[in-house]
């Protein structure tokens, strides 16, 4: 896998803590919160996309895809934490709090995990694919 230079390392970093902030504060309901989450998801996710993959093996080319969508889940998270902020969509009141209001924690829950499983299974792959060489 293409590795980051030393500055796409750190805003891959920043943008974590961005992101790990601004869902924390997302609990307390600090006003600011999506927009803190959307500019970590924004780095983040573009940082990720930086790292290619440019080898031939199968499973880690999948696990990169699943990596990719998991990304596309981050940011559809800062969209979530943006509409449940307050009914701007313009939503009858109970479709509002049925469908609508903090179910971005579900979302950012199924991309963390999706995150955790990729990220361990692509450094085992790699590791295995550094061996046959």
């Amino acid at each position: 896998m293409k590795q980051l230079n030393k500055w796409q390392n750190a805003i891959f970093m920043v943008s974590a803590l961005l992101m790990v902030v601004g869902a924390g504060a997302g609990i307390f309901r600090w006003y600011y919160f999506p927009y803190v989450y959307a500019v970590g998801a924004i780095g983040y996710a573009s940082m990720q996309m930086l790292q290619r993959y440019e080898g031939r093996d199968f499973t880690i080319r999948r696990l990169r895809r699943v990596m990719l969508f998991s990304d596309v889940l981050l940011l559809l998270t800062a969209v979530f934490m943006f509409a449940s902020q307050d009914n701007s969509l313009g939503l009858d009141r109970i479709i509002y709090l049925q469908y609508v209001n903090n179910n971005w924690v579900v979302v950012l829950l199924v991309a963390a995990v999706l995150q955790l499983y990729t990220t361990y299974r692509i450094s085992s792959e790699l590791e295995k694919e550094a061996k046959k060489l």
